[in-house]
């Protein structure tokens, strides 16, 4: 047993020791570039599976083995750990610092929960939509970050307001005679009509009788008292109020598990909407960043994919996928009524009440729109603008008032420019005192560089690099060909069954690896597929690169979930059985996607001039 505990303790040391050590006949025996790639590949790609080493160390092994191999010279490696899409992640995380620097993010999800109203299912609505817009720009990770707190704070004010509320009606209702009867609507409104026990006296018989009318005549929700009005023979001239406690199999649930589907429901929101809200965007997450760069990289002369052509094909998978989620989680915790959800002039319960309440309060303590927020909302608007506008397609962009430089500007250029604009515009303006004169202050500028190095991903970034010298390598030393050779007979199958299978596979995987290690793992393997069989390679790229962020089934799948669980609403199978419905809907959407709307956007069922040609040699 010591034995046992004491590998258990060391697993991950022994995984990093064995890992290069069991795979090292590879290149020992097959003594080929291709081989000793693929050894590097193989040991990086555990690593990161298993995450035996942080993600940013293992992506640093090919830096150092491609040059001991003689598959790449060292400076050559260093130059695929910086490149454009490092600059377009520095830009966004600038703006990223200033949106949550002053409180820019909180405004928004409020404003947008407030819209939508307090109903339980459009309370969870508001928070999706909010959540999923914060995430369109900023990491997925900070949006559930930051919308968190505000569910929390609802979801509490929620258990107080309707205790009182609970409190309320037991102090008024237990066992008190009112002669006057002298009972408030609400509560006579749920009291049984009892015609046939006007006259009894024997309080059994009472309960015998309630319990059969309660057999037939309702399905309401049960609570743990029945209370009814009970005539005072012989003269009737009192009416008394009986409380009488049920048997357990006529209880409810209790006031614990009565609430409970609301708080769970309102958690998953926050971690799927801000997954789902992340696809929207090619800056909205590290997988379609990564999946940017490695295509541009690999295909050079193709301009397709940029931030306005990567919106328009996701923006209506992005509203499918929310819809049927919200739909999906209101129907699994709360059912879906829709009498009650789109009734008009319906009087709000408590927790509604204390939902409203809570959100106009922490509203108002924001105060009016400050400066520095007014400054953040102009340069997000702007950058949002010159992204859309560079080369939108159907219409001429602003990259083409630079016609000698076609393809120089990208939206890492965009980024970078407005990025800049933080350090330097001020966040405080001249105010005038009393007397009419300036107050001076110090000049400081939006954001420091302490601020933006806190928020910057710097794993992410080395993770990333890390990636692209995998795939550099697999260029040089030919193993990409070798794949491409060997993945050619597949072209025998559908074409949907092949991008259904792949869909899935990644879907699987990044359940138990990182994000942007799965879809750096895959794009390599994927690229040859399409060009072995001959298919556009945006066919098989966009699904698998939008499939990665389906990490829903677990706590430990993505931050945004591990950042929900940790609030301590959720249990392993809350999650589990609520993400494998948000898995399925995902993919079912993407599959329909990339068959229909996403076709005509790059012609894909033509293949691409700026695709390789795998000749029929090389397949053999």
């Amino acid at each position: 047993m010591k034995i046992l505990s004491y590998l258990l303790a060391y697993r991950r040391f022994l995984l990093i020791v064995l890992t290069p050590l069991l795979l090292l006949p590879l290149p020992l025996i097959i003594k080929t570039k291709e081989a000793e790639c693929a050894y590097t590949l193989f040991v990086v790609a555990i690593f990161w599976l298993t995450e035996a080493l942080p993600l940013a160390v293992s992506a640093l092994l090919p830096a150092f083995m491609f040059p001991l191999f003689g598959i790449m010279e060292s400076k050559q490696v260093a130059s695929a750990y910086f490149k454009d899409f490092h600059l377009l992640l520095i830009g966004v995380i600038c703006l990223a610092t200033s949106i949550e620097k002053w409180n820019f993010h909180k405004r928004v999800a409020l404003r947008m929960v407030m819209l939508v109203g307090v109903n339980p299912a459009w309370l969870m609505l508001g928070f999706m939509v909010s959540c999923a817009f914060l995430s369109m720009w900023l990491s997925n990770t900070s949006a559930a970050a930051m919308v968190m707190p505000i569910v929390e704070a609802v979801a509490q004010q929620i258990i107080r307001a309707e205790t009182e509320a609970d409190a309320l009606e037991m102090s008024c209702s237990n066992g008190s005679v009112n002669p006057a009867l002298e009972l408030d609507g609400r509560l006579a409104a749920q009291f049984l009509s009892l015609p046939n026990l006007i006259l009894q006296q024997d309080v059994t018989t009472v309960w015998e009788v309630l319990c059969a009318q309660l057999k037939m005549k309702t399905k309401k929700k049960r609570s743990r008292y029945l209370r009814c009005l009970f005539f005072n023979a012989p003269n009737m001239c009192n009416i008394v109020l009986i409380e009488v406690s049920l048997p357990t199999w006529l209880r409810g649930k209790s006031k614990k598990d009565k609430y409970s589907g609301v708080f769970k429901v309102m958690c998953l929101c926050v971690a799927y909407s801000a997954t789902i809200g992340g696809l929207t965007t090619i800056t909205g997450t590290s997988t379609n960043l990564i999946f940017a760069e490695h295509f541009n990289t690999r295909y050079s002369s193709c301009q397709c994919i940029n931030f306005g052509s990567w919106f328009i094909l996701s923006i209506p998978i992005t509203v499918i996928i929310l819809v049927l989620s919200w739909v999906w989680l209101q129907w699994l915790f709360l059912g879906f009524d829709f009498k009650n959800m789109f009734k008009c002039g319906k009087k709000k319960t408590p927790r509604e009440e204390a939902s409203a309440q809570v959100i106009q309060e922490e509203y108002k303590k924001l105060g009016r729109m400050s400066y520095p927020e007014i400054v953040t909302l102009i340069l997000f608007i702007l950058m949002t603008l010159l992204w859309f506008t560079r080369e939108p397609g159907f219409i001429p962009g602003w990259s083409s008032l630079f016609p000698k430089y076609k393809g120089y500007a990208t939206d890492s250029t965009t980024a970078l420019v407005i990025g800049i604009l933080f350090f330097i515009i001020p966040a405080k303006t001249l105010s005038k005192t009393s007397n009419g004169e300036n107050t001076v202050f110090g000049y400081t500028p939006l954001i420091t560089w302490k601020e933006f190095q806190s928020c910057m991903p710097w794993e992410i970034a080395i993770l990333v690099g890390g990636g692209f010298a995998l795939a550099d390598g697999c260029e040089v030393s030919k193993l990409s060909e070798w794949v491409a050779s060997k993945l050619t007979p597949l072209g025998s199958l559908p074409l949907w069954l092949i991008i259904l299978i792949s869909c899935l596979i990644v879907t699987s995987v990044t359940e138990v690896a990182s994000n942007p290690a799965t879809i750096t793992i895959f794009l390599p393997i994927l690229s040859p597929l399409a060009e072995a069989i001959h298919v556009n390679p945006l066919f098989i790229l966009i699904p698998a690169t939008l499939c990665t962020s389906f990490a829903s089934l677990l706590p430990v799948a993505n931050p945004a979930n591990a950042i929900v669980f940790s609030y301590g609403h959720l249990t392993i199978m809350d999650m589990v059985k609520a993400g494998l419905g948000i898995n399925i809907i995902g993919v079912a959407v993407v599959m329909l996607a990339i068959m229909t709307w996403i076709v005509p956007i790059f012609d894909l069922y033509t293949y691409p001039s700026w695709a390789p040609v795998i000749s029929a040699a090389n397949s053999t």
